[in-house]
């Protein structure tokens, strides 16, 4: 490292920004700087900046009580890192990595928090189930290892909960065809490195309180300086990184709110004169989600890997809104929540129609959950689907006006919302038990409305038609019947 280069002339002072002379032969974009006042207090920040003589720094504690004279500004000649070693886990941080739960210092090798996006052509592709223990998620939208799946929320909406339950649920099923004991079905934990971006301090509480166990958690306060929150997933980032590519373990990185995070960005690319883009945010704002989301996945060759589910709001419950529109062009699908659902009394008020997740298909299935995973996925989706719209004919022509059938299907959305959507906040369930609740729901519905699974999948099944319906007496017992035999089309 070459010697630090100190100077003692600010320029001018703009919010989080400061700007001075300078010369430039020795100084690097991005590179740390660490400011002290006339009081002897230090800050740190960084180089955003480099136009002709002029340097601009973005100060992460905020630039309150600085004056443009008597201030030190040193240039530490490397970009910012985070110390890290194996005693990270457990600790709970702030936005910029420093302690905040009474222990010493973090020691251990510096990493720069920047990090390097994974490249394409070293990533392993994403294919081992990660259960949640929510049946909304595991069923109709698996979360599947290396994968990046957001979760797209709005004001209002348990998404502190939901993240909460899974940061302390998440477990990685096994791959039972590559074992050589195909009766094992130990579930490997995963280090969650859980970061909260913006939080009120009850949020943090909660957090700091609930979270536990492999876990590290980062706590970024909304009074916290605004160049805080842009620090936050990076650090948290870097620290997934080399628990994951160095430690060699499964690392979930839960990031919360990404919504706070690019409203900072604009916040501070504003004070800085870049050119505002769509709702003022900045041109760069894809780009800039991207350096993050793309940090999740597995290398090739490497026992670890990191899965991500960033969570945002949306602003008016806008999913067109710039952030959640870019975030879903970068990751692999989205869960999204529901305010229809919500005011229901619904935990977790998944909607199941605009929810996807696209790396599914190869995580589930024979080996991995069960062979009638997606079949029975495609179903629940189709008969909810259906179900949506008897509802809004019930709202135009009365429910008693509706046939037989479209009331069937009334009956199964009532079920499916209330017994496999719907689940208490510390209610932990297996793959097996959400697919079997799935069955119990479809049970609601005729078997020749089960157009998406195979006449095999149905006879399997069979007991719950006929448990479900009262034993399917009469004439309709006997089509149903009839239906799982083979007999009729």
């Amino acid at each position: 490292m070459k010697d630090p280069i100190i100077y003692t002339q600010l320029e001018s002072i703009e919010g989080p920004l400061i700007t001075m002379m300078a010369e430039l032969t020795d100084i690097g974009f991005g590179e740390a700087i660490e400011l002290v006042d006339r009081q002897g207090r230090s800050r740190r920040g960084r180089v955003v900046l480099l136009e002709g003589d002029k340097v601009t720094i973005e100060v992460f504690q905020g630039t309150a009580g600085l004056g443009k004279e008597h201030v030190r500004t040193r240039f530490l000649g490397q970009p910012i890192t985070l110390n890290l070693d194996q005693s990270i886990i457990g600790r709970r941080l702030n936005g910029m990595g420093e302690p905040i739960d009474g222990g010493p210092p973090l020691s251990g090798v510096a990493r720069d928090i920047n990090g390097n996006v994974i490249n394409p052509t070293a990533r392993a592709y994403p294919q081992e189930f990660i259960q949640t223990g929510i049946s909304g998620i595991d069923v109709m939208n698996a979360l599947v290892r290396g994968q990046k799946l957001p979760i797209f929320s709005s004001s209002g909406l348990p998404h502190d909960l939901l993240a909460i339950q899974i940061a302390q649920q998440a477990k990685i099923r096994p791959d039972l065809s590559k074992l050589s004991d195909t009766k094992s079905t130990n579930q490997e934990e995963l280090v969650v490195v859980f970061a909260a971006i913006g939080v009120k301090h009850e949020v943090a509480v909660r957090f700091a309180e609930e979270i536990s166990g492999r876990t590290v958690t980062f706590l970024n306060l909304a009074d916290d300086p605004v160049m805080g929150r842009l620090l936050t997933p990076r650090v948290a980032l870097t620290a997934a990184e080399y628990l994951a590519f160095d430690l060699g373990l499964h690392v979930l990185v839960i990031l919360t709110d990404m919504t706070v995070y690019g409203e900072a960005l604009r916040e501070v690319a504003s004070a800085r004169g870049d050119v505002p883009s769509r709702k003022g945010y900045p041109g760069y704002l894809y780009s800039d989600l991207a350096s993050l989301f793309e940090r999740a996945g597995q290398i090739k060759g490497k026992k670890g890997s990191i899965t991500q589910i960033p969570i945002l709001t949306m602003p008016n419950n806008d999913i067109t809104h710039p952030i959640p529109d870019l975030t879903g062009y970068i990751t692999e699908g989205q869960i999204v929540l529901s305010q229809d659902i919500n005011r229901q009394s619904i935990y977790p008020p998944l909607d199941l129609l605009p929810s996807l997740s696209r790396l599914m298909g190869d995580g589930v299935g024979e080996g991995l959950t069960s062979g009638d995973h997606l079949p029975l996925m495609e179903q629940l989706y189709a008969a909810y689907a259906r179900t949506k719209e008897v509802r809004m004919m019930s709202r135009i022509m009365g429910e008693e006006d509706l046939s037989e059938i479209d009331k069937r299907y009334l009956k199964f959305g009532q079920k499916l919302e209330g017994d496999f959507i719907s689940q208490d906040r510390s209610e932990d369930r297996s793959i097996e038990q959400s697919l079997e609740i799935g069955w119990h729901c479809l049970a609601c519905l005729p078997i020749k409305e089960m157009t998406r699974l195979s006449k095999e999948q149905i006879k399997s099944h069979q007991a719950l038609w006929l448990k479900d319906q009262g034993g399917q007496k009469g004439q309709e017992g006997k089509e149903q019947q009839k239906c799982t035999d083979g007999e009729s089309d």
